[in-house]
This record gives structure tokens, C-alpha cells and sequence, in this order.
């Protein structure tokens, strides 16, 4: 494995941060939209720079993440320009190329649901894929949305996950330089 150590992180670290923490918040408001996050990142692989930005943005040293296998090779450079140790078990946070099984992640309680895991899943395309239909909070009427990468079953898998409301675990999609946002309160059907 080579050194990514090296690697830059943000080159204006506050003004970047701040852009894309922008593009999170309109993401989450509006679930599904897509926003491009033009900040000139290069990690490490197999890390893309949106899903680096996103990291960048939300982790500090107070923040867990756990990592998929896959981006192992990234661990180095997200701890150095984190400020983080990578989790070994349940995180704030999860980091993975295929979604995770969501039942088995914290869906935080009744009393404290903004404790629950956060996805940051790493998909091959945003726009492009499957189609689904969005419904709730955030969107005046039914909205379309498309995806590459998430597995055949993720509208039942997703309709679990919001059925427990209050709780349940919200994601961000992270694909080359663009991030779109589903979070627990978005009904998703078929296209």
C-alpha cells in the first residue's frame, strides 16, 4: 500500500468546508436533488472526491467512523485529514461501496433518534440507474430519482428503515463529484 498521507485535503479548508456542508444541508432538505460539489479534491483511492468532501466536511475528532474493506486503502489518509481513529464496531458514521445492512446499524431511540448511524455510500452513478420515486418531507409532490449501485431489494430494505420513524438511518449517496441525500423521513417507491 502506498502512502496517501500525502494527499491534500481541502485547499481552503474552511471556505470548502463550508460550501459543502451548504450542499449536505440542501441535499438532506431536498432528498433526492443532486449538487455538485466543484471543490478539486484528489484522495486516495478508491475514494471519489465527493465522498472525500463529505467526509471531510462532517468528521472530526469527536466523530466515529466505521469502514467498508473496500476503502481500506483510504483509512490512512481519512484518519490523518480527519482527525479520526477508524471504529472497529458501531460508528456515527458508516463508509461503504455497497449498502450496508441497515437493520443492523443504530437507528438511535425514541428519545434521541438524531444519535443513529449516518451512510455515506459511494455509489457508480447519481442520475443515472435505477429509478425510484421520492415522497415526503422536503419534496412538494412525488419526485423522480436514479441510481446506480444500490441493490435490487432497496425500496423494501429502505421502507423498513422508514417505518422506524422517528429512528432510522439516513444516507448520503456520494458519486464522482456529486452528493444527493435520502434521509429516514423520504418514502421511496418503484419507478
Amino acid at each position: 500500500m502506498t502512502d496517501t498521507i500525502d494527499l491534500p485535503g481541502f485547499a481552503d479548508p474552511v471556505r470548502d468546508a463550508q460550501a459543502c456542508f451548504r450542499a449536505i444541508l440542501g441535499a438532506m432538505a431536498r432528498p433526492g436533488s443532486l449538487h455538485r460539489l466543484p471543490l478539486g479534491l484528489t484522495p486516495p483511492g478508491p475514494l471519489d472526491s465527493a465522498t472525500a468532501a463529505v467526509l471531510l466536511t462532517l468528521l472530526d475528532g469527536e466523530a466515529s467512523l466505521a469502514i467498508a474493506a473496500e476503502f481500506g486503502p483510504a483509512a490512512a489518509w481519512i484518519a490523518f485529514h480527519c482527525g479520526i481513529a477508524v471504529a472497529e464496531g458501531a460508528a456515527e458514521f458508516v463508509l461503504a461501496g455497497t449498502l450496508p445492512d441497515l437493520a443492523a446499524l443504530d437507528a438511535g431511540s425514541d428519545e434521541c433518534p438524531e444519535a443513529s448511524t449516518t451512510v455515506i455510500l459511494q455509489v457508480p452513478a447519481l442520475g443515472s440507474g435505477t429509478g425510484y420515486v421520492l415522497a415526503g418531507p422536503g419534496l412538494e409532490r412525488p419526485t423522480g430519482f436514479a441510481a446506480a449501485g444500490l441493490p435490487a431489494e432497496f425500496v423494501a430494505l429502505w421502507a423498513a428503515n422508514h417505518g422506524l420513524y422517528p429512528r432510522g438511518v439516513d444516507l448520503i449517496l456520494c458519486a464522482g463529484d456529486t452528493i444527493a441525500a435520502l434521509p429516514r423521513t423520504t418514502r421511496i417507491g418503484e419507478a
